[in-house]
């Protein structure tokens, strides 16, 4: 059998004695440094300072699969918890043996968990926040503008200035302006590298 490897910290002694004792119940895991987890699961009473600190130096692994297990999460610290990266989310309360084994092997085989009520609050927030702060700017979460996406999504298709210009009736100018602009913001070398950029992340 294929073990995952797991480490666990916590600022509580006995909180960390806590999971530890669950975890090595089973024999699908086992307990493991920082250095060689697979899979980390940071235990708190509520997502802090302290919380996030343990959770943004975790997060300099970038393989790493972070869970984060807290007794309370507010709309501001499901915010702070999603904005370092981390798998999954689960209330202490309900961070059984059984419960912690099916998060731990989702979140080793690249899956994410969050308790539907924390799902739902996460989609509000980010609904609110694309209508209220970034669609006024003309934004999108991927930091891209919508005539932005067009030109790129053009560009991948194999049209040169010019044919972009007359489908989006732009001018020529302004075509080359918005693929200077993407390029010098996100640090890309030309056309091809922006287009390879936008499709690694989903955005074509």
């Amino acid at each position: 059998m294929n073990r995952i490897a797991v480490y666990v910290h916590a600022h509580d002694p006995i909180l960390r004695a806590g999971v530890l004792s669950q975890l090595r119940q089973r024999p699908e895991l086992r307990l493991a440094d920082r250095d060689e987890a697979t899979v980390a699961l940071v235990v708190g009473d509520t997502v802090d300072d302290d919380l996030l600190r343990a959770l943004k130096a975790l997060r300099c692994r970038g393989d790493l699969r972070i869970i984060v297990i807290s007794r309370h999460v507010d709309d501001g610290g499901l915010i702070a918890v999603m904005e370092v990266g981390v798998a999954g989310l689960v209330r202490r309360a309900e961070a059984t043996e059984d419960r912690l084994l099916t998060i731990i092997q989702a979140a080793a085989k690249g899956e994410g968990s969050l308790p539907p009520d924390l799902l739902g609050r996460l989609l509000t927030q980010v609904g609110t926040v694309q209508r209220n702060v970034l669609g006024p700017r003309g934004l999108t979460f991927t930091g891209l503008a919508d005539r932005e996406i067009q030109v790129l999504r053009l560009v991948a298709d194999g049209y040169d200035t010019a044919e972009i210009a007359a489908r989006l009736c732009y001018s020529q100018r302004t075509v080359k302006s918005v693929m200077h602009d993407v390029t010098t913001r996100l640090n890309l070398r030309n056309r091809s590298h922006a287009v390879a950029y936008a499709l690694r992340n989903g955005l074509l």
